[in-house]
């Protein structure tokens, strides 16, 4: 994941500043060279860096800091500030029209992703409530208008194209087929090249002239580190863009690119890709960021992503199954197919706070994830409703079934039981006494297994 090296220095840093109890200037000084390179390897821009040190640094030498009961967390605090300012304190939003359609302009190099994440960004729309339009302005690339309208369907939105004919002409005719047809926003998919050149820029300038985009959009590649600073900068320049998307935030890549867009450009990133689902996308929450930065999770964005893939009445059931004790392996299986619309394990985990160094070590397998759902699966209807009924022989047809081993049903079984369990001292009749024992047992999780680590094993589900 992107930030994962820079959080771990970080962290390190913060830790040990808060094993010293009291701080003098000294100790903020060097912890602060500390943050300085940890900024730099994480490919964050040089200048950008020297400035957010300064002022770090300015705050956390005051005698409002060095003279507190805890410093350490003080210095914390004004870093999570600093970061929060770096990226734009607040998240912007979408510039739209008075007037509809709204138009925006996606624009950005080849393989940056902009095909995609347009696709992305009309079915998040779609699900706002809008009625967006794709427009396939890319007739240079091969496949690029195929490419188009592909994850157009997939994302159930409807795609304009005129073949390979002048990108202008495609544009104009695409306003006047959104207007007709009460399109409410238009997002056009321009040509990228490999490198910025004079001719992209004019195709792009007159698209602009006769378009005026309310919104002209820049995507670039977050693992081009500060290229990508340097592209931002070349396309504002030319085109005036009005925010960036940025893609492949979930890759190993130091993510400076983040942290310097802003100061360098002005201009916000506004949405994230994280992933190559058309769902994994997100609006960029730069409060959020650095809270994930700094190891404390994103609990607000885990909820959304729940909110996302279930429904308030399929909630609503869920509870009421909880609270009649009538949780079955059917809806383990429903509830593992909406943690994966979620994302990846390792995902989800990094949002939730205090576990990011419980687990950093801990090699999360999602494939085991496909191990249980064939062993549920495999199983008849009644073995799903009662699984008390499974016995030696049914184990041993449950495991030739799923190609798995008697031991791992044996043990996806008694973690079923488990969870069982946890849920009558939650839903009984005596749950407020058992409470506490409850969350002792879930407290006393074994991470690792949780994780699936060690020998193909399938992580428990209490």
């Amino acid at each position: 994941m992107a930030f994962e090296g820079l959080s771990e220095k970080l962290n390190n840093v913060f830790k040990k500043l808060k094993s010293r109890g009291k701080l003098s200037e000294k100790d903020v000084k060097e912890a602060m060279r500390e943050v300085k390179l940890a900024l730099l390897e994480a490919d964050v821009s040089y200048k950008v860096v020297k400035d957010f040190v300064a002022k770090v640094s300015e705050r956390a030498v005051g005698e409002d800091v060095l003279a507190s009961l805890t410093p350490a967390q003080q210095v914390v605090k004004i870093v999570n500030e600093e970061l929060c300012s770096l990226m734009g304190n607040s998240n912007s939003k979408l510039n739209f029209s008075k007037n509809p359609p709204t138009v925006i302009m996606m624009c950005g190099l080849q393989g940056s992703g902009k095909t995609t994440h347009a696709a992305k960004l009309a079915k998040m729309l779609k699900k706002e409530g809008h009625y967006p339009l794709l427009v396939a302005c890319d007739i240079y690339r091969p496949a690029a208008i195929n490419q188009l309208q592909v994850v157009g369907k997939k994302a159930d939105v409807k795609v304009f194209e005129m073949g390979q004919i002048d990108p202008v002409i495609i544009a104009k005719q695409a306003l006047a087929f959104a207007k007709d047809h009460g399109h409410d926003i238009v997002i056009i998919d321009t040509a990228g090249r490999l490198h910025i050149d004079e001719t992209l820029m004019d195709e792009l300038k007159n698209i602009k002239e006769l378009t005026t985009p309310d919104e002209i959009m820049l995507v670039v590649d977050a693992m081009t580190g500060q290229d990508a600073v340097n592209v931002a900068s070349a396309f504002d320049d030319a085109v005036g863009i009005t925010s960036v998307l940025m893609s492949k935030l979930d890759s190993d890549t130091r993510g400076g690119a983040a942290l310097s867009v802003l100061s360098v450009t002005g201009k916000p990133i506004k949405f994230v890709g994280m992933g190559e689902k058309l769902d994994d996308f997100e609006q960029f929450h730069p409060e959020r960021m650095a809270s994930r930065i700094l190891g404390m999770g994103d609990v607000l964005t885990l909820i959304e992503k729940a909110e996302n893939v279930m429904s308030k009445n399929d909630a609503e059931k869920l509870t009421q199954r909880f609270k009649e004790n009538k949780f079955d392996m059917n809806d383990l299986l429903d509830q593992m197919k909406q943690i994966r619309k979620m994302g990846s394990m390792k995902s989800i985990i990094s949002m939730l706070p205090g576990l990011g160094d419980k687990l950093k070590d801990v090699d999360v397998d999602d494939s085991q994830l496909n191990r249980i759902e064939a062993i549920i699966t495999s199983m008849t209807k009644a073995e799903r409703e009662k699984p008390s009924i499974i016995n030696p022989s049914r184990k041993r047809r449950i495991a030739n079934g799923s190609g798995t081993k008697v031991e791992e049903v044996n043990r996806l079984l008694k973690q079923f039981d488990q969870m069982q369990k946890v849920m009558k001292q939650f839903t009984g009749k005596n749950s407020k006494m058992n409470l506490r024992k409850a969350r002792k047992q879930l407290a006393g999780m074994n991470f690792d297994k949780l994780a699936g680590k060690g020998g193909g094993n399938l992580p428990p589900l209490q």
